[in-house]
């Protein structure tokens, strides 16, 4: 015999209480004369009454999560542009990295280590003229990251 899965008996099992009962009153209320005549309830319109709540519950909870995930997006979108924004990441192995931050024109950059944050330099405002990009030599990193070293 196959075993029925918990959730189905349960089903069932209220399923065949809520008749039973609801049987017993059609019954004694056709015994008595008085009683006005009931009508079955119509099952498919009641589940699709609970089917619907659910369904709007349901949406309502996914869209109250929507929203408060994307709340900050919206909010640039309607012109309230942050100031201060994480431009650039780079890992360092384990739990170090380097953060490249920008607020309003400056760019800052920032050392992240177990024990704490540090500031490491303060780096040119980005220029959006791509001449300027030109005719500056990008220095590498490695050099770049040396001389504020040997700064401190």
């Amino acid at each position: 015999m196959k075993k029925l899965p918990l959730r189905t008996t349960m089903l069932a099992f209220s399923f065949f209480i809520f008749h039973s009962s609801f049987a017993e009153t059609i019954n004694s209320a056709a015994a008595s004369p008085i009683a006005p005549a009931l009508s079955t309830p119509d099952i498919g319109v009641s589940l699709l009454r609970v089917t619907g709540a659910l369904a709007l519950v349901i949406g309502l909870f996914l869209a109250g999560v929507w929203l408060l995930r994307n709340w900050q997006r919206l909010s640039i979108e309607r012109g309230h542009a942050p100031k201060l924004n994480v431009l650039e990441i780079r890992s360092l192995g384990g739990r170090q990295s380097i953060y490249v931050v920008g607020y309003e024109q400056e760019r800052f950059l920032l050392a992240s280590s177990p024990a704490g944050v540090n500031f490491l330099t303060h780096l040119p405002t980005a220029g959006n003229d791509p001449e300027s990009a030109e005719s500056k030599p990008a220095i590498p990193f490695s050099q770049a990251l040396a001389q504020v070293l040997k700064g401190k």
